[in-house]
């Protein structure tokens, strides 16, 4: 199957990456995020996580800035809104991001997937097509207790450098997560084998997205 060549070594690349909570983005896109820095892309990524309070604030900012290392540019927007209240504070969060449309011009935005389970991850990718409808837009899956793994239809094969980055740095920075009996290394590494051989990823390991609309120029 021959690649789209999204992302191109010594090109420059514009991402927005949104996520619910602190961990979000590392765990959907955190390969791909590190598969493409490590091809030599030059990133420019805007990296916002809407509910980060207490001590997983500081775990959003540490991660995402390990994450991000070698990024030609890199601004970390965290926002407050209450974990499992976003559909009643839809409103506010509505405002924050209309406002980030007018402040950020991306060439791809990574956000949840349509059919998440969580009531937070869903919102969020709702008001993320209503803000940015010209955009190349891809869903990211999270793994959970609730089953609600889907069919992605993008795949980004991972190598084994940027997988084990990945696994190391969400063990590393997310000691608020580790009780969590889904939140494991055989969990993440299974989940991106399973990708990889959807998609007969070289090494044998990749990331799943979901692209509801793409534009072929």
């Amino acid at each position: 199957m021959k690649g789209l060549g999204l992302a191109q070594p010594g090109k420059g690349l514009s991402v927005l990456c949104l996520g619910a909570h602190s961990d979000d983005i590392e765990i959907g896109a955190g390969g791909t995020l590190l598969e493409w820095l490590g091809r030599g892309v030059r990133l420019d990524v805007h990296w916002c996580v809407l509910s980060a309070r207490g001590a997983r604030e500081e775990e959003a900012d540490t991660s995402a800035r390990a994450f991000l290392q070698g990024a030609a540019k890199a601004t970390i927007e965290l926002q407050t809104f209450r974990d499992g209240y976003f559909p009643v504070e839809r409103e506010a969060i509505k405002e924050w991001m209309q406002d980030l449309a007018r402040r950020v011009a991306p060439d791809v935005v990574l956000t949840h997937r349509e059919d998440d389970a969580h009531q937070d991850h869903r919102l969020v990718r709702e008001l993320t097509w209503n803000a940015f409808r010209d955009h190349l837009v891809l869903e990211y899956e999270i793994p959970k207790w609730d089953g609600d793994l889907g069919r992605p239809n993008v795949y980004v094969p991972l190598s084994e450098t940027a997988l084990e980055q990945k696994v190391a740095l969400l063990e590393t920075h997310f000691a608020t997560q580790r009780g969590k009996d889904w939140f494991d290394r055989e969990t993440f590494l299974g989940l991106a084998r399973l990708r990889g051989m959807e998609c007969r990823a070289p090494a044998r390991h990749a990331e799943g997205f979901v692209a509801r609309k793409v534009l072929l120029t």
